[in-house]
């Protein structure tokens, strides 16, 4: 745990008491600080209670004793309207921030300096963390990761200069977090999503901005530019003259890293200076992966990795589960749990990843279906139909790729091994990639991606 000392003999209300909100009041009440705690769902509070947080309805609240409002991430900050607690805070003149912003000031106060690398974006945050962990990891350093992926950022080992700190963010995080400064700012990429919490996509986009805005002195941001938003971005930082790493994977950059088929190239100057190799590394298989690894080949090097090391390091990752998981081959068949892909936009990935596809998808359908990836059907071999979307999916893919209904996972995963067995291609892939929530018939994408992984490797050798 990280004592938040920064508090100490103040009064903080905090709302939101899920785990990591009470893992942030324990934080909190370790460094001193005079804590009240409350949730709309009497059950956290009760939890709470049981954990000897102190709870109170914030409603009943002196609040100009207070002098600050730690809220928790899911709650609404400002759309669709702020919660009745920031209203409550707001009109009190207290500041409203969140847990992130609590570590990044501790770590000023305890240890300024210590290594931070801060990661956020649209899409692929979570490998991008754990990558960077990894590598710093392989290289002997310690690399605790939290915050959106992993555990709550206060129940972490306390900053220090031989720890190297890896933090997903997401915008709401961000967006309670003002004086973010972390040694390495990373944003991948920026497409619609969360507008439902901000408004809209200038807004989502500047929240997002943020985090690689505000790295700290002699710290690095890194960003993709392969959307406009995220391009616009990296140019105002390079107009304001921060240090600036841009990485791409569609277009060759005269600075910065960029994708070559399945080579990275380091380029400065308009000359490359340094090639990694992807190739043969099956956990960063694909476009959005080498996205990933450009963005953590930066963050590792501007942190003092060597090169060689990085390259070594990459080799080794292991990948995240249910994100293009190589769960087994069987003979020739890779069986594939890409379970996280609960739209059309994250089973685009794997469907490019890959070319001779056995395709299980389907589940509780979102709006779009699958229409989007009509260019990828070349790729499909058959498709397997589970789910609420079973009906919706056959009738987009019509005479454009062969299917079979299966209604679940257990009649889906046989025939498609038994179908990519008996292929004449060289590399068949048995790919979960639902492109639908779970939620109708499994509790989430985790527990449908351990299902998938169970009964593949229940199959038989041959």
């Amino acid at each position: 745990m990280i004592p938040v000392t920064t508090f100490r003999d103040r009064r903080v209300a905090l709302f939101g008491l899920g785990g990591s909100g009470r893992a942030t009041a324990h934080a909190l009440i370790a460094g001193g600080a005079d804590v009240i705690a409350w949730d709309d769902a009497i059950a956290s509070v009760e939890a709470a209670d049981d954990e000897d947080i102190p709870t109170g309805d914030l409603r009943a609240l002196e609040w100009g004793a207070v002098d600050a409002l730690v809220l928790a991430p899911g709650v609404p900050l400002t759309h669709p309207k702020p919660h009745w607690s920031v209203e409550l805070a707001r009109a009190a003149g207290v500041e409203v921030i969140g847990d992130i912003e609590l570590f990044v000031r501790e770590r000023r106060t305890q240890a300024p300096g210590a290594p931070m690398v801060a990661i956020t974006g649209t899409n692929g945050k979570s490998t991008t963390t754990a990558l960077i962990a990894h590598l710093f990891r392989f290289a002997g350093r310690e690399a605790p990761i939290g915050g959106n992926f992993g555990p709550a950022i206060l129940s972490l080992d306390p900053p220090a200069p031989e720890r190297v700190h890896v933090i997903e963010c997401s915008s709401y995080q961000i967006d309670l977090a003002p004086t973010l400064d972390a040694s390495v700012g990373i944003l991948l990429n920026l497409s619609p999503d969360h507008l439902d919490r901000h408004g809209d996509m200038a807004h989502y986009a500047a929240v997002k901005e943020r985090l690689v805005a505000g790295v700290g002195t002699g710290g690095t941001a890194v960003v993709g530019v392969d959307d406009e938003w995220s391009r616009a971005i990296a140019d105002r930082l390079d107009v304001a003259g921060r240090k600036l790493v841009r990485i791409s994977v569609l277009h060759r950059l005269g600075d910065g890293i960029c994708r070559d088929g399945d080579t990275l190239l380091v380029r400065e100057g308009g000359r490359t200076v340094f090639t990694v190799p992807l190739a043969g590394i099956g956990s960063l298989r694909g476009a959005h992966n080498a996205q990933n690894a450009a963005a953590a080949f930066a963050a590792a090097s501007a942190l003092g990795l060597a090169p060689e090391v990085i390259v070594e390091g990459l080799k080794s990752f292991p990948g995240l589960a249910h994100r293009m998981e190589q769960v087994r081959t069987i003979g020739r068949v890779l069986f594939v749990n890409d379970s996280k892909a609960t739209n059309a936009d994250a089973a685009e990935r794997a469907l490019t990843s890959f070319e001779d596809i056995y395709w299980i998808l389907g589940g509780k359908p979102k709006a779009g279906g699958i229409e989007p990836l009509r260019p990828l059907f070349g790729r499909v071999r058959k498709a397997y139909l589970i789910g609420e979307a079973a009906e919706a999916f056959a009738a987009t893919l019509g005479d454009a790729v062969p299917f079979e209904m299966c209604g679940t996972l257990e009649a889906a995963i046989p025939a498609a091994a038994r179908d990519a067995s008996i292929s004449v291609v060289a590399h068949p892939v048995v790919l979960l990639s639902p492109a639908c929530a779970s939620f109708d018939q499994f509790p989430n994408f985790e527990v449908r991606g351990d299902r998938f992984r169970t009964l593949v490797q229940g199959l038989p050798d041959a």
